[in-house]
Order: structure tokens, then C-alpha cells, then sequence
């Protein structure tokens, strides 16, 4: 029995009525509001939660997962997806008013409500609205009526004078019509409606009445208590259970409409006062109380108990034995018990009760209670005590026939019970457990060691080291279960330990009180955490635990006897009895699921779960509240859970909220397994789909559009890039222009001064020589010279007919000056347009260059100077040639002559403002054709995105 109060969540001092929903959930009133339970957790629903009135006297459910509340007379409620609807929320509530006692109908998905004195209305619940059924049952002012056991399905009520002796009538609602029935009741009965059958109580009285053709009463049975019934109430099962005024419960074992009428009543819960019982969809038994709380009694613990119904069965047991077909008992004083056909007899041992016992013995009809200072031998036949030889008694074992081990705090004693005599076989230890294993041998364990022991020589010898075993029997040949108080079960034979037994094999705790024998393939093992069933089966360990929620009166077993089906468990809280094939039988699963109450995304909660579940980033976490009302597992509820689509493994915990975060946006499956007692799981998993929509910024077209603004911005910001670094370039390019246009107008202004120096020069020398006439004739062409000069200084290009023009005056003044030293010839080839232009005054500095370095100082030919205009298929060739004495040793001396020099500078200057590439080539004749002379030769070669009027 598990008792639930404050420390457990249940803060009230009265417990009214109790309920359970379709889920499972027990629902309980109370003078504190209402509470709900799922095994684990009490919920309490009060003023904060919008209750106006929290005296509730019931909670029941109706269709569409709604709880309809029912308070002390008014300010009604229900309960409706996770939140308390009042008048408030719902003013059709206000419609309820009452002054008396509110009694309640269901039909379906309708509620009706009406006072149990004198009623006027009945109101009807139905949809969240209220309506109202008028009844009209007053004849005159001096009646005074009670009502029970309306039915819808046919419209009566029935109702009863609670002063004039009347008999019961029948009022129906709809045509408002009474009727007189066959049977009159006492003032100040109670009555309560199952069907066709009304349990009549008053006082000490019980009275069953089954109802004919609606009118026609016939009493089936009556059962009188010996003290005064304050409430009767009906379980789903057609049980009655009377709650005495004075505390406790009678509780008929047979349904009340069988014809053998009402059995003995089994009494129990003395020590309460039961205001309202529930037998749940498990059978298991519910018990508010005034004062005290809430009571469970799982359905086969009570099964167990009303088939051992010994009213003496509560005594804490230290010890159990067997001897025929009767089970002695040894408790936590001086007192034994024999168990023998339902009945418990009691056997007082000694003086002083404070002495437990730690083992009995059975061996014929002698018992030896092995109580902790004074052994007592019994006599099962004539009933005869004997005190025997006082000693500190750890345990007492089988040894030969007709003699007993007493394990003492002395040592090891040999007791023969026929003669009365004793032996000291090993002394100076204390020992807790024996075995005799052979004729002379025995195991002897201490606190700490196992040893073997010859009885004819009395020496031992260590066995087995750093074992404290409590218990030892024989399995078989050769191998023995050993019981220990530190490592769990140690099967070994002669030779040592063969195998460990402990939690990671399945036992619930490492420390062992005693072993019981089935056959020598199961041993059960008695344990402070219930029983142990330990099976090697096909070489491989079974066990199975059991405890109260299997039975047992109590999870403290001192030991138990093994008979046929049955196991004797001795527990603290009296004699277990139970069927070994029922508790083998039981169900690997637990017929149940996990209820998942809310939901909760971001900060919104979700209560309706049969709507579509959706989240949405950022408010992507999930917290869900779950339940798994496995009653019978008294708390001990785990879970085991995964998503789906998030993740594959599965996860356990224990806490009723499971929460993950960040979830990505996606479609998921919540699944969950409820773990049970024993780690027994629900039969099916709950699954709950949701889904977490992305944010605008996670969804495909913004990452598109993102996609497309980054490709955007990013070739933005190369076209930025590359038109800065073009701007920057062509602001370079414009002020390097500028320069080279001012370096090209310097080297002009060079060569002007330059030429017309040595055309002075010529005229000077023609003066000195007194050649007027050749003066003259120079000073006319130098003045047509300078004009030309002066005219092309100021033009970039020049078209190569006008160029060849300029070249032949040059020719012709230079030709004059030196008295026809040499001859000139300037040719332009037919495939060169003459319209073309080049440089201007970038060929004559090499002309020049030709007649003062190549032809002015023959002696012994005539010099020859060729100009030529050519075409080479990707530039325009301007080929300078002499016949002088050539370039050799010179070379250096005339690439750096200040023409050439200005030339070369020229030639860089167009190359950078005008991007036209310029190539001067000086070849030495005498080298390259074994001939006389230098050769020049300037490659014009235009770029085609150049508007310069050159070439194309």
C-alpha cells in the first residue's frame, strides 16, 4: 500500500471525490482545489488557475476530453484542454445555483445537474451551455423531499418524503407525471443507483433492491456492520464498499446482483476514514481520506490479500521454515507462527520480546526458533518450549539427522536436539552461515571469509577470501548458490568461485539474505529491494524480480519457502503468498501509453494536439510534457525517446519534461516509450508530428535571392574594382600622356634648334668659302625648310607623302651644301598608301645621321643615300640606307649621337601616348651583305584601336 500526502504533491487535508479520464489520470477533490495524478506527479489546479470556489467535491469526466468540476454548491467549473474554464470564461455557468447538496447525472455527453433537496430545476450541461428542465414534484408547501437516482434514458427521478412516510415515487420529467412504487425507506437513508439496482443505506444497514418495469421494487439481499456506514460507494465492478463512520472499510467480495447476495465483508484501512474509493481501469484501488492523504493498493497486492484475508498477517518476519504442510514463522520479537490452512497461529517464545529471530529449523516435529540470544525448541506435537544454552545466535542450519549448526558469535556449534547434548567444532570466529558438504567436511563462513572445515580433525583451511556469505545451499553435485552481504550470488563448487551474480546480471541490489531451492536449475534469492527468481536455462542466466507491485506485502523479504506453485514470502509486513506461474505469466509490456499533455514551442504553449504542431525559427526549441500513468509502478517511470528526422538513437530519462533545442526547420516524429516497473515498456510508442517552418531567411528563395545579391554585389565590386584600377590607370595614363606630350614638344624644340644650328653652320661655311651664289641658293631652301620645319614641328603625324617630300628638300639642301658629295633616292612602294601617316620629324634625325656619319667622308666614291617606303604585311617599314664606310667600331659613337638619341626618345614617347610600337633596327652592310654602308630600318606597327590615321 503506497500512502500519497504533502511531501508527495498532495497539499489538502480532506480528499473528496475521486475519478479517472479516458487517458488514466486519476483526478481527486479536495478542500484545496483539485489535483491530478499520473503516477508520478500530483497537479494541482486551484484559485490561481481560475478555480472562484476550491472546496471541490468531484471531478468527472465527459466527452471531448473535457472535466466537468463539481464544486460545494456553486461556482461551477470543467476543464478543457489544460485550462479551467469558470463563469468568467463561460457566463452560462452562472446559470448554476444551489442551495443543497448537488447530486449529478451523465447520459452520454450530457450532464445533468439538480439539488438532492427539494428540487426545483435540473440543469443540463451539454456543448459548454446550460439549459434548464423545470420539475414540478411539490404538491403543497408541507412536503419535504429527497431525490436519487434520476435516469434520462427514461425521463424519472426518484424521490422520497423525508418526514411523512410515504412510499418512494416516480417523477417523470417529461410528461411530469408521478407514480407510487411498492416500497417505503427510513428517514435519513442514502441511496445510490447502479442500473436497475438501489443499495439503501442507513446507519448499520445495507439493504440491495433490484428495480422492475421502473415502479416495482424487490429486495435481493441486506447486510448489517457492526457500526454505522457513512458512505456507500460502487466500484466498476458492481463491489460494495462501505465507509464506517469510525475509520476502515468493509468491502463485499462478490457482486451485489448475484443471487447468492452479499458475502462476509473483508475489512481493512481501520486506522482512516475512507471519504470516497476508486477501482481504476487496472483494478487497482484508490482510498481519499479525511486527514490522511490518498491510499493505492495495486491490483495484485490486493488480489493477493483479500485470498489471505489472517487479520493477523502485519508482523514484521525475520524468519521462515517449513515443515510439511505448514510454514513456521519467526518475527522481530519473541514470537513464532505457524501458517496452516488460511489461519496463522501465534507462538509466544520467551519473557523478553525483544530478542528477534535469525533462523528456525524444522527437522520432524521439532522447530528450533533461532532467536538472537536464547534458542527455543519446539515441540509441534505436544506443543512443549524448551529454552536452550544461552548464545549469540547469527544462524542456524541443517546438519545431521536429528541435530542442528548454530552459528554463533563464539563460533560454530553442533546441537543434537535428540540427546540435548552440544559440540564446539570451530571456535573463535564468528559465523554466520554453515554447509555440511561431505561426511567430516563442512563450509564455515565469517564475516569476511569462507572456509573449509574437517569435523574429525578440526582444522580449516581458507577457502574462499573476502566473501561474507549469509546463506549457502547445494544447487546440484559439486556446485553451490551462496548468499553474500557485499557481492550478490556466488555459485562455486570445491574448487572456487564459478560464477558472479549481481546487478549488471539483473539482481536488484549486491546484498543477499538467503537462498531458496526450486530445482537445481532455479534458486530464488530473498533481498531488502523483494524476491529474486534466478533460472539458468539452455546455458544461459534468466532472472526475474519481484516486489509488492507484484504482491508482496512488503519489498523487505527475510526469506521464503518454495511448495509446488507457490512461494512463502516472509516480508516486514507479514506472509506474502503468491502463484509462481501467475508471476511468470505476467505481461512483458505494459498495456499502456504515454500521454503527452502539452507541448511547448518558443514561449507558447500547446494543449490541443490534434491540430497541426508547428514552429518556426527562432522559436525552434520543444519542450514536451509527458505522462505514463503506470500506476502499478508507484513512480518509477522512465522514458525513452528520440526524434525522428533529427536523430536515429534513442534517449532515456526520467523527468516528465523533455526538451530540445534549436531544431532545425524541417518534418519531424516525436516518439516515446513509457518505462515502467522493471523496466517494462509500453506496448506501443506515441508519436506526435510537428514541424519547424524556416525563417525567411532559411528558406530556398531567400538563399536564392541571397545567392543572387552576393553574385551581384560581388561582380559590382570587381566591375568597382577593375573601373577604379582602370581610372586609376587611365589618370596615370592621362598624366604620363600629358608628360610625354611635353617630352615630345621638348625633343621638337631640341631638334629645331638642333637642325637649323647646322644649317646655319653650312650657310657660314658656304660665306666663308665666298660661294654667294651656292649661299643664295642654300638660304632660299633653308628658308622653305624652316617654314616646312616649323610646320610639321607643330603636328603629331604626318602622311608619308608629304614626309618623303620634307626628306627630299632635307636631301637636296644637305645634297648642296656638300657639292654633290652624294646622291639621293627615295622610293614609295606600291603597296604603301602615300596618305598613311607616321611620326613627323622621326625619320630625318636618321637621314641625317646617314650623310654626317655614312657619306660625308668618302674619298673614293660617290656616297648614295636610299629612303624606302615599304609594306610588310603587319607594319610599315622605312628602310635608311648608305653606301658609307658602315657602322663597325663606331657603333657605339652613333647610336648615341644626339639625333639618334632624340629619335630613340621620340620613339618611346609615341609608344606610350599613342600605343604604337616602334622598332628601330641598325645593321652593318659589310656584316650582313659584305657590301659598303649602314642600313636603318623603323617598324611601324599601330594598334587597330588607335584613331591615329596611320596604317591599317
Amino acid at each position: 500500500m503506497v500512502h500519497y500526502n504533502e511531501a508527495d504533491g498532495l497539499n489538502s487535508s480532506y480528499t473528496y471525490g475521486l475519478n479517472q479520464d479516458e487517458n488514466g489520470f486519476i483526478y481527486l477533490g479536495s478542500d484545496n482545489g483539485f489535483f491530478r495524478f499520473d503516477g508520478a506527479e500530483f497537479k494541482q489546479f486551484g484559485s490561481k488557475n481560475g478555480l472562484k470556489n476550491i472546496e471541490i467535491l468531484n471531478c468527472f469526466p465527459i466527452p471531448n476530453n473535457e472535466m466537468f468540476i463539481i464544486s460545494f454548491l456553486n461556482d461551477f467549473a470543467y476543464l478543457k484542454k489544460g485550462r479551467i474554464i469558470n463563469s468568467d470564461r463561460n457566463p452560462e455557468l452562472k446559470k448554476i445555483k444551489f442551495t443543497y447538496t448537488t447530486l449529478s447525472h451523465i447520459n452520454g455527453d450530457t450532464v445533468y445537474l439538480y439539488e438532492g433537496d427539494n428540487p426545483k430545476n435540473i440543469l443540463v450541461y451539454k456543448n459548454e451551455k446550460i439549459t434548464t428542465i423545470p420539475i414540478f414534484i411539490h404538491q403543497d408547501a408541507s412536503d419535504d423531499y429527497f431525490t436519487f437516482g434520476l435516469n434520462m434514458t427514461n425521463g424519472n427521478l426518484y424521490i422520497s418524503d423525508r418526514y411523512k412516510k410515504k412510499n418512494i415515487e416516480v417523477y417523470n420529467v417529461f410528461t411530469r407525471k408521478k407514480t407510487i412504487s411498492n416500497i417505503s425507506i427510513k428517514r435519513n437513508t442514502m441511496i445510490t443507483r447502479k442500473g436497475d439496482f438501489f443499495i439503501l443505506k442507513n446507519e448499520k444497514k445495507i439493504e440491495v433492491y433490484k428495480l422492475y418495469h421502473e415502479f416495482h421494487f424487490k429486495k435481493i439481499a441486506s447486510y448489517t456492520a457492526h457500526e454505522n456506514i457513512h458512505r456507500l460507494v460502487i466500484d466498476k465492478n458492481s463491489r460494495i464498499w462501505a465507509c464506517l463512520e469510525n475509520g476502515g472499510l468493509l468491502y463485499f467480495r462478490n457482486a451485489f446482483m448475484k443471487a447468492e447476495g452479499l458475502s462476509d465483508p473483508i475489512e481493512l484501512m481501520n486506522r482512516y476514514i475512507i471519504n470516497d474509493v476508486l477501482v481504476d481501469k487496472d483494478d487497482n484501488l484508490w482510498f481519499s481520506t479525511r486527514n490522511n492523504g490518498l491510499f493505492f493498493i495495486s491490483e495484485l497486492f490486493f488480489r493477493n490479500y483479500i485470498h489471505f484475508p489472517v487479520k493477523n498477517n502485519s508482523s514484521h518476519i525475520t524468519a521462515i521454515a517449513k515443515n510439511g504442510n505448514r510454514i513456521y514463522l519467526g518475527y522481530n520479537e519473541a514470537k513464532g507462527g505457524i501458517y496452516h490452512n488460511g489461519i496463522i497461529t501465534d507462538i509466544h517464545l520467551e519473557g523478553n520480546s525483544q530478542m528477534e529471530n535469525k533462523a528456525i529449523l524444522s527437522d520432524g516435529n521439532t522447530i528450533i526458533f533461532g532467536l538472537s540470544k536464547n534458542p527455543v525448541r519446539y515441540n509441534t506435537t505436544t506443543g512443549e518450549k524448551y529454552v536452550l544454552k544461552e548464545n549469540v545466535i547469527k544462524n542456524v542450519v541443517p546438519y545431521t539427522s536429528g541435530s542442528a549448526l548454530f552459528c554463533t558469535l563464539e563460533g560454530l556449534i553442533a546441537y543434537n536436539h535428540h540427546k540435548g547434548s552440544y559440540k564446539k567444532l570451530m571456535m573463535g570466529s564468528r559465523i554466520y552461515t554453515a554447509l555440511p558438504y561431505t561426511r567430516d567436511s563442512i563450509f564455515a563462513g565469517t564475516f569476511k571469509d569462507l572456509y573449509k572445515l574437517n569435523t574429525a580433525t578440526k582444522k580449516k583451511r581458507l577457502f574462499l577470501e573476502g566473501y561474507y556469505f549469509t546463506d549457502i545451499k547445494k544447487l546440484s553435485d559439486n556446485l553451490y548458490a551462496g548468499a553474500t552481504n557485499l557481492n550478490g550470488i556466488i555459485l562455486f563448487n570445491n574448487s572456487g568461485v564459478i560464477k558472479k551474480i549481481t546487478e549488471s546480471k539483473g539482481l536488484p541490489t549486491r546484498q543477499i539474505k538467503k537462498i531458496e531451492i526450486e530445482n537445481e536449475k532455479v534458486f530464488w534469492a530473498s533481498t531488502n529491494y523483494g524476491l529474486s527468481r534466478i533460472e539458468f536455462k539452455d546455458k544461459k542466466l534468466k532472472i526475474n524480480n519481484f516486489t509488492h507491485i507484484d504482491g508482496l506485502p512488503s519489498n523487505v523479504v527475510a526469506g521464503c519457502i518454495i511448495s509446488g506453485d507457490t512461494v512463502y514470502a516472509g516480508t516486514s509486513k507479514g506472509l506474502g503468498i503468491l502463484s509462481i506461474k501467475s508471476l511468470l505469466n505476467q505481461q512483458e509490456h505494459v498495456h499502456k501509453k504515454v500521454i503527452i499533455n502539452s507541448v511547448k514551442i518558443g514561449n507558447t504553449h500547446f494543449y490541443d494536439l490534434n491540430k497541426p504542431l508547428e514552429g518556426k525559427t527562432p522559436d525552434n526549441s520543444l519542450t514536451f510534457n509527458v505522462s505514463f500513468p503506470d500506476f502499478a509502478s508507484q513512480g518509477k517511470i522512465s522514458y525513452q525517446y528520440k526524434v525522428e528526422g533529427l536523430s536515429e538513437d534513442w534517449q532515456t530519462g526520467s523527468s516528465p519534461n523533455i526538451t530540445f533545442n534549436s531544431i532545425p526547420p524541417g518534418n519531424y516524429t516525436f516518439k516515446i516509450f513509457g518505462l515502467g516497473y522493471n523496466g517494462k515498456k509500453s506496448y506501443i510508442s506515441t508519436d506526435l508530428h510537428f514541424e519547424i517552418k524556416p525563417a525567411f531567411w532559411q528558406t530556398w528563395w531567400f538563399k536564392l535571392l541571397l545567392v543572387f545579391i552576393g553574385a551581384a554585389a560581388l561582380s559590382i565590386l570587381i566591375t568597382f574594382y577593375f573601373q577604379k584600377k582602370r581610372n586609376k590607370k587611365l589618370e596615370t595614363l592621362y598624366y604620363e600622356k600629358k608628360i610625354a606630350e611635353l617630352e615630345l614638344q621638348a625633343i621638337k624644340a631640341q631638334i629645331n634648334p638642333h637642325f637649323i644650328y647646322n644649317c646655319l653652320n653650312s650657310i657660314h661655311f658656304l660665306l666663308y668659302k665666298k660661294d654667294y651664289d651656292e649661299a643664295e641658293n642654300y638660304l632660299n631652301t633653308f628658308s622653305v625648310m624652316i617654314r616646312k620645319t616649323l610646320h610639321y614641328s607643330e603636328k603629331t603625324f604626318m602622311p608619308i607623302k608629304e614626309e618623303a617630300e620634307y626628306l627630299s628638300l632635307y636631301l637636296n639642301m644637305e645634297k648642296l651644301r656638300l657639292k654633290d658629295l652624294f646622291d639621293y633616292k627615295i622610293t614609295i612602294s606600291e603597296n604603301v598608301n602615300e596618305s598613311w601617316t607616321v611620326p613627323s620629324l622621326l625619320i630625318q634625325p636618321f637621314v641625317e645621321n646617314a650623310i654626317k656619319h655614312g657619306v660625308a667622308n668618302l674619298q673614293d666614291r660617290k656616297g648614295n643615300i636610299e629612303v624606302l617606303f615599304q609594306h610588310t604585311g603587319t607594319a610599315l617599314c622605312v628602310v635608311i640606307e648608305d653606301n658609307g664606310t658602315g657602322i663597325g667600331k663606331k657603333l657605339h659613337s652613333n647610336a648615341n649621337s644626339f639625333g639618334v638619341k632624340l629619335s630613340e626618345k621620340r620613339i618611346e614617347t609615341f609608344r606610350q601616348l599613342f600605343d604604337t610600337n616602334i622598332i628601330l633596327e641598325i645593321a652593318d652592310l659589310q656584316e650582313k651583305e659584305k657590301r659598303p654602308g649602314t642600313q636603318i630600318k623603323l617598324y611601324i606597327i599601330p594598334y587597330e584601336n588607335q584613331n591615329t590615321g596611320m596604317h591599317h
